[in-house]
């Protein structure tokens, strides 16, 4: 095998990671083109044709990621989560330590049970009209919109549902839905608890303007937005009993039986499209994230691609063969991960290291722990820069819209600058917690 041939599939993956960070408006474009480049070049030198590269491709992720952002539009309908946010702005009584404690801790709840960006979606709005209504400074605003992602971050890695690398790890066998579970959210969890101390004691809302009045007045406002506006408690309840059935499928039913977790996320969404019908026809039409399907499919292809040169093997024999021990090689894993999601975001991130993850893990005693600390590495990765992080662009063109301003009528922004102090301390704690996990366990 010529060297230049077996490492064009691997530069073609680079480069294209490298496009779409550089050019996030046309992502998909540069992935899918990259794809047909790898394929092209896969097909030609012999090494597998474009149908053998399609039926590597991780399908039941891919279905059931589809599945659960269905669920997550019936979810929405049923209006709990705006509610919820306006009682916690009462509850924390508009004061501005509160108000970040408990939309932090709602947003990795939240995050944890659908999928991140619906989350946001769900949640920041109100958090925003808080905002406003508080006259807060960009400090603070910076501080828990920051502290925000990094909780969204955490509750999509605290359940094998929350977001894509743990879903992936549900794919091919590797983990159960209950190992996950058990595993990775004690680990989410204290990651969350320990981010959300440092923040408290380096207090954030420390010099802003004292307007005695604004704390009163938000939740009052709040109080007004909202009074009107009630759960839809029949669709709720169903709701709920669907993802509890769906949860003790996950659970409960044996791979052996067929009844596999892609099967169980599309059959929920199909029962919860059919609670709304109407509107459930509107959401297969248009609320289905065909862009983030093409956009994973197109990265399987191409990681297809350079599995088929063998680099993927390569790699795994030359980490497995430094001598770390197995501590060492989970250290180098973790570590690794949160370094590549931060440049390439969590999806590229993952599934490029998910096959070196796979070679580390038959080397342990505890394979659990391997996926699990890689997933809690990625979701570092994700932390530390505005850009890694799904979410992240998403809460930016959210701030912008709402045109907050502080107290002396300057304009409140959040851009990559802004998210960096408490998106790299979020990511140290998630990684000092990871690292601990995986030497530990």
């Amino acid at each position: 095998m010529a060297l230049d041939a077996a490492w064009v599939p691997p530069l073609v993956l680079l480069l294209t990671l490298v496009a779409q960070g550089v050019w996030p408006a046309a992502r998909v474009l540069c992935v899918l083109s990259g794809a047909g480049v790898a394929a092209l070049w896969t097909a030609l030198t012999g090494r597998a044709t474009l149908a053998q590269l399609l039926e590597a491709v991780p399908w039941d992720v891919l279905v059931m990621l589809v599945g659960l952002g269905l669920f997550s539009e019936v979810m929405a309908e049923t209006r709990v989560f705006g509610v919820l946010a306006a009682r916690a702005t009462r509850l924390a009584g508009a004061t501005p330590a509160r108000v970040l404690l408990a939309f932090c801790a709602g947003m990795f709840v939240v995050s944890g049970v659908v999928n991140n960006l619906t989350a946001l979606l769900l949640v920041l709005p109100v958090l925003l009209v808080v905002l406003q209504l508080m006259a807060v400074d960009r400090r603070y605003t910076s501080w828990i919109l920051g502290t925000m992602l990094v909780a969204c971050n955490l509750g999509g890695a605290a359940t094998p549902i929350g977001d894509f690398p743990a879903v992936l790890l549900l794919s091919g066998g590797r983990m159960d839905f209950s190992t996950y579970l058990v595993a990775a959210f004690p680990v989410a969890t204290t990651a969350l608890l320990l981010t959300l101390v440092l923040v408290y004691l380096r207090r954030p809302w420390t010099g802003m303007p004292d307007h005695p009045a604004s704390g009163p007045l938000a939740v009052e406002v709040m109080g007004a937005l909202y009074r009107r506006v009630t759960p839809r408690r029949g669709l709720l309840v169903a709701c709920v009993l669907i993802l509890v059935a769906m949860f003790a499928a996950w659970m409960l039913v044996p791979l052996s039986s067929g009844v596999t977790p892609d099967l169980v996320a599309f059959f929920g969404a199909m029962v919860a499209l059919w609670l709304v019908p109407a509107r459930g026809e509107v959401m297969l039409r248009r609320r289905v994230d065909v862009e983030a399907a093409l956009f994973l499919m197109a990265l399987f292809l191409m990681v297809g691609a350079v599995r088929s040169t063998g680099v993927f093997a390569d790699l795994s024999r030359i980490l497995l063969g430094l001598g770390l021990g197995e501590a060492g090689l989970r250290v180098v894993l973790v570590l690794a991960a949160m370094g590549v999601t931060a440049v390439f975001s969590a999806g590229p991130g993952m599934a490029a290291l998910l096959e070196v993850a796979d070679a580390v893990a038959r080397q342990s005693d505890s394979p659990q722990v391997v996926y699990v600390g890689l997933a809690m590495g990625v979701c570092a990765g994700s932390s530390m820069l505005l850009t890694a992080a799904t979410s992240g662009p998403l809460a930016q063109s959210l701030t912008e819209r709402a045109a907050l301003r502080d107290p002396n009528d300057a304009p409140i922004g959040f851009g990559a600058r802004d998210h960096l102090a408490p998106g790299m301390m979020g990511a140290a704690v998630t990684m000092a917690v990871a690292l601990g996990y995986v030497l530990l366990f």
